[in-house]
């Protein structure tokens, strides 16, 4: 039975504003704008409904799992957003994906579901209005390499183009992603995070220039198991993506702790789950530059968590004997360095730093998981990129870091929160002669349960341990950018 709160609540959905979400596809039309809505349903495979048993879980109970799915449906449906991404759908119900896709379908939506690999049971589904959009290419991507996720990528045009722009030949399409980052149960895994969303756009660019594709909007949505103090959220900063709900209100990078949306299996709350954009005028940098960034950024924070100064850090990872870093020297250097600080080191400061150094090992050990041959395949970087990064480093090119090359391109790297505001503003210089295309203000967005948006967890709120995100997208025109090398 729908609760006074869940009323509420409806009302409060459809009431964003005048741009909000409409009762009607023609009043979109006029309005013309989008709705995009992220949301982790928590898969019944995953759902605990008993805290002393922790085997118990909600997909032995088909009662309850059917019930709570009717009623994220019932939500999604009264929303009736224009692109619908769910991540944690259980694909392995056949009753639960055909209920999904009746449902979806008799109100007017396309959808494309994915499984996660290695038969994890859960994975992605991405819907549309066929109202709104002709899908143009679907495409699929696995990240057999870093982990069993997986990742969705939806082409489309707007099918009721904005009617300032109807006549005047203006790119109307949208790239979509959808994905479910890997949870970071420990310091190693952060490092294949980060390479799930390198891959992410290291895939998008690429079906970019094989389809020979202007610039156009791209949103990536999902939960990325990650903050906003976290490397990944830097490294889609540095590419110019903006998060949407931070944009719709005005919070800055700094403020970390304004919402919520999680409280995971630890009884932790966080803020995870995005809906990513990237407008075609945006300033871009090269994006190996920013994944380089983006490594040496996160090996350097584990060298400070480890209470290492900038020399310190220096002459933690030179080989003995020597004034610089060799590629071969560090990985040995990593191999000993728990014997090093046992002879060093008291039993009470050995432990303490033993906790710390073992992280930045642990980093390590999956950076150079090919050398030390610690697992059946690489979980981080291949040999090309762990090369690549290396001859990035050195600068001159004569195989070593000297103390000024660990200092420019590791210790003092440039900022992934940095922007270089001269070179974006010469870059805008001229705008008026680029081709024109369209892209999207973020005109509103929502969290639902709205206490989240306080950096609250109600705990009254059983639908999913994720709360929902959705966001009004409203056609601008702009001029195309092109990325800066």
């Amino acid at each position: 039975m729908r609760t006074d709160r869940w009323a509420k609540s409806m009302g409060r959905i459809s009431r964003i504003g005048s741009f909000a979400i409409s009762s009607s596809i023609k009043e979109n039309q006029q309005q013309s704008c989008i709705t995009c809505t992220t949301f982790n349903i928590l898969a019944p495979i995953y759902k605990r409904i008993d805290d002393e048993d922790p085997t118990c879980r909600e997909s032995d109970y088909r009662a309850y799992w059917l019930a709570r799915n009717h009623r994220i449906l019932d939500w999604l449906l009264h929303e009736r957003s224009s692109i619908i991404c769910l991540q944690e759908f259980w694909v392995g119900n056949e009753e639960l994906v055909n209920l999904y896709e009746k449902r979806f379908g008799d109100a007017g939506y396309v959808s494309f579901k994915l499984e996660r690999t290695n038969n994890r049971g859960d994975g992605l589904l991405i819907a549309v209005q066929k109202e709104y959009f002709n899908i143009l290419n679907y495409k699929e991507l696995h990240f057999n390499d870093c982990g069993d996720r997986v990742a969705q990528l939806l082409h489309v045009e707007l099918a009721f183009p904005c009617s300032q722009w109807r006549n005047n030949n203006v790119r109307q399409e949208i790239l979509i992603v959808n994905t479910h980052l890997l949870f970071p149960h420990d310091s190693t895994l952060r490092l294949v995070r980060l390479h799930q969303v390198y891959k992410i756009l290291q895939y998008v660019e690429s079906y970019q220039k094989d389809f020979h594709l202007k610039p156009m909007p791209i949103m990536l949505c999902g939960d990325w198991n990650g903050s906003k103090r976290g490397h990944v959220y830097k490294f889609l900063r540095s590419q110019g993506f903006e998060s949407s709900y931070d944009t719709a209100h005005h919070y800055t990078d700094a403020d970390a702790d304004k919402w919520v949306s999680h409280r995971n299996h630890r009884g932790n709350i966080c803020a995870v789950d995005f809906i990513w954009l990237l407008n075609p005028d945006k300033y871009r940098k090269l994006l190996k530059a920013s994944w380089t960034e983006a490594v040496f950024s996160m090996f350097k924070s584990l060298l400070r968590r480890a209470s290492l100064t900038e020399s310190d850090a220096f002459a933690f990872l030179k080989a003995d004997n020597e004034d610089c870093i060799t590629y071969s020297g560090f990985c040995e250097a990593l191999r000993h360095v728990c014997c090093s600080i046992n002879y060093r080191m008291s039993n009470l400061k050995f432990h303490l730093m033993h906790a710390l150094v073992s992280e930045v090992l642990g980093f390590m050990k999956v950076f150079h998981s090919v050398q030390l041959n610690l697992f059946g395949h690489c979980y981080g970087l291949s040999v090309e990129e762990t090369k690549d990064l290396w001859v990035q480093a050195d600068i001159d090119g004569n195989g070593v870091l000297d103390y000024k090359e660990f200092q420019q391109q590791i210790w003092n790297s440039t900022s992934l929160d940095q922007r270089d505001d001269n070179k974006s503003e010469e870059h805008d210089n001229g705008s008026n002669a680029r081709e024109q295309t369209i892209g999207f203000s973020v005109k509103n967005a929502v969290l639902f349960p709205p206490e989240v948006e306080k950096g609250r967890w109600p705990e009254d709120y059983s639908l999913s341990d994720h709360a929902r995100l959705t966001v009004v997208f409203s056609p601008i025109r702009m001029p195309c950018s092109q990325m800066i090398c």
